[in-house]
């Protein structure tokens, strides 16, 4: 299925971003590194310090959607930005299947059960959205350089 696909399906609508929207996705992103990794020596639970780091990979994400002129419906959100990174960055499955997985257990984390992420998780997924952040940034110069504010 591609993101035309998607848009008729109805869990995308057709959006036009702007360099400024662009700029503001990728700051919170990068606000949210820097507090996940404050948030280690704050000491702060894993289970936030995964959702820190997981809020910043779906900025990123959602960032490589608006620049590929398309914006998730609010049914399945964060699952469809997510899934979109296969059609817009050509993530692998592998990639999307991590991150995917940590959508759930963040979901589980902060509405059901606390305490289920490990330490490790926590650093995984920040590691995880350094690099997505580093890959939708190269994307965004390759194939969309005019939406980058210098």
């Amino acid at each position: 299925m591609s993101l035309q696909n998607w848009l008729e399906d109805g869990w995308l609508t057709e959006h036009q971003t702007s360099p400024q929207e662009i700029a503001d996705l990728l700051t919170v992103a990068e606000r949210d590194l820097n507090d996940c990794r404050a948030a280690k020596t704050a000491r702060l639970s894993p289970d936030w310090q995964l959702n820190i780091a997981y809020n910043a990979a779906l900025q990123v994400a959602t960032a490589a959607l608006a620049a590929s002129g398309y914006r998730a419906s609010r049914e399945a959100h964060h699952y469809r930005v997510i899934q979109s990174l296969t059609h817009t960055i050509d993530a692998d499955a592998g990639l999307v299947a991590q991150l995917d997985g940590f959508r759930k257990k963040r979901n589980i984390s902060d509405y059901e059960r606390s305490g289920m992420v490990s330490e490790q998780e926590a650093e995984e997924m920040l590691t995880l959205a350094e690099n997505l952040r580093a890959r939708v940034i190269e994307w965004l110069h390759t194939n969309h350089s005019e939406l980058l504010q210098e």
